[in-house]
C-alpha cells in the first residue's frame, strides 16, 4: 500500500495545481477541469484554497470527499461541515456557494457514479475505507443571485 503524502507534499502539489489552473483558465494543462474551493477554518478563521475534482449537476457542482480512501475525512470536508458557506472558483468564475452532504439514497448513488467517471479509482477508495467511513458526496449550490 502506498504511504500517504505528507502535509508538505500535499501543499506543494496543490500550489502547483493552482498555478496550472490560473495559467489555463480553470483547467489543468492536461485539460482536466477542477474547482478551487475556499473553506474557512472553524477555530482559526484561516482561509484554505484547494483544487478538487468536480462534476456539474445542473447549476450545482458535486465533489467526493474521498481522500484517496484514507480512513479519515479530508480536512476540507470537516471545515465545510462546520462552515458550509464557501467560495467557488470554476472555469473563470468566482462565486459564493453553500455546501451540503448528499444523503444516502438513489441521488447519492447517481452522483457517486458520475464522480467515478472523473475520479478514477473512486470505488476502490470506498472499498479501502469502508470499515471506517463512507465517502461523502458534496453538493455546492450557488448562493441565489451569485451566478
Amino acid at each position: 500500500m502506498t504511504t500517504p503524502a505528507t502535509t508538505e507534499q500535499r501543499q506543494a502539489r496543490n500550489a502547483e495545481v493552482l498555478r496550472d489552473l490560473q495559467a489555463h483558465s480553470g483547467r489543468t494543462e492536461a485539460g482536466q477541469t477542477l474547482v478551487v474551493l475556499t473553506t474557512v477554518g472553524q477555530q482559526t478563521g484561516r482561509e484554505y484554497r484547494l483544487p478538487l475534482c468536480v462534476r456539474e449537476d445542473g447549476a450545482d457542482l458535486v465533489m467526493a470527499a474521498s481522500a484517496a480512501g484514507q480512513p479519515d475525512h479530508p480536512d476540507w470536508y470537516r471545515r465545510l461541515l462546520a462552515r458550509p458557506g464557501v467560495v467557488v472558483e470554476y472555469l473563470g468564475r468566482t462565486y459564493p456557494a453553500v455546501a451540503s452532504t448528499v444523503p444516502n439514497g438513489p441521488e447519492r448513488d447517481r452522483l457517486f457514479a458520475l464522480l467515478s467517471e472523473e475520479i478514477i479509482g473512486l470505488y476502490s477508495y470506498q472499498d479501502r475505507c469502508r470499515d471506517h467511513r463512507q465517502i461523502p458526496v458534496v453538493r455546492l449550490r450557488p448562493v441565489d443571485g451569485s451566478e
